[in-house]
């Protein structure tokens, strides 16, 4: 069973640029990111690119593990192993995740419209 996984370059970089302008930690936009990537109803590419930062499962998911995997089970309609849901499925959905974060922050335009938008996304 595999507890780390690797982020692309491009992911690292817009976690720290998301990070500073936000305030939030990485592991909070991380989940917020995978949250969102959820809402889209296809299923996101596997990451090849793993030259980013390095993520432990348990600080990156937490308490809520049980949570993310059977959200992701049921966004895939199919029964992941552990093997596949982390670091590969998980990866996937962070990486989609975090472009779609990153760019609803470069449209909001600052950090009080970023969180009314974020609050306000249909699911």
């Amino acid at each position: 069973m595999n507890f780390r996984l690797k982020t692309s370059a491009m992911a690292e970089e817009k976690l720290l640029s998301l990070q500073a302008s936000t305030g939030f930690t990485w592991n909070i936009l991380s989940r917020l990111a995978v949250s969102l990537s959820l809402n889209d109803p296809s299923n996101p590419p596997l990451v090849e690119d793993k030259g980013g930062v390095e993520i432990h499962r348990n600080v990156m998911t937490g308490e809520n593990d049980y949570i993310f995997k059977a959200l992701i089970r049921q966004h895939a309609n199919e029964n992941i192993t552990d093997e596949d849901y982390f670091p590969n499925v998980f990866n996937a959905h962070l990486e989609r995740g975090i472009n779609l974060l990153y760019n609803e922050y470069q449209y909001a335009g600052n950090y009080e419209k970023f969180l009314l938008k974020l609050l306000t996304l249909e699911v």
